[in-house]
């Protein structure tokens, strides 16, 4: 689409339910809140996944959004032939200021349908990490907030545990 001029080459976009949506620019706060997770969790993971950062995963046919982060199963060929399939995928993190409505009513549902595991909305505004687990029949069974002083895991990797302090550091 790009070399039709239907999208700029700059200009950052997604596939989502066969719409091209343009996405919004990110401002400080949400790259900030990006670099600090993509430290933290190459800090706690390392090896043990292969981290996406605002890289298309493809849902279906329809639907090939750009999460901010998606942690992946790590695979020698860095998903070269395609881009990561639910299957591939341990957990989405949105960090989400100025997108909360449009991640939480359009892209948690959109995950839930592709039966992606784990979400997770890092909340600016709100100061908390809004937890979507357990997929079923289009939406997440177990929503929960987390905020301040507390802690959490990824179900993949309940041995490894992250605070909210880490998560949310200074951003907010």
């Amino acid at each position: 689409m790009t070399t039709q001029g239907i999208i700029k080459p700059d200009e950052k976009v997604e596939l989502i339910r066969g719409e091209i949506i343009k996405m919004s620019p990110m401002g400080t706060r949400h790259a900030a809140g990006i670099a600090r997770l993509t430290q933290l969790l190459y800090q706690k993971f390392g090896d043990l996944i292969l981290l996406g950062v605002q890289n298309p995963i493809r849902l279906n046919n329809n639907s090939q959004p750009e999460p901010d982060l998606s942690l992946l199963i790590p695979r020698l060929d860095f998903y070269v032939a395609a881009y990561p399939y639910p299957q591939d995928i341990y957990l989405i993190i949105e960090v989400s200021d100025s997108t909360i409505d449009y991640d939480r009513y359009t892209k948690i549902p959109l995950y839930a349908e592709a039966n992606i595991k784990e979400v997770w909305i890092v909340n600016l505004k709100e100061e908390c990490l809004e937890v979507y687990r357990h997929p079923l029949h289009g939406s997440y069974q177990a929503i929960q907030k987390y905020y301040r002083g507390e802690s959490i895991f990824i179900e993949s990797f309940p041995e490894i545990e992250l605070t909210l302090i880490e998560i949310l550091g200074n951003i907010c």
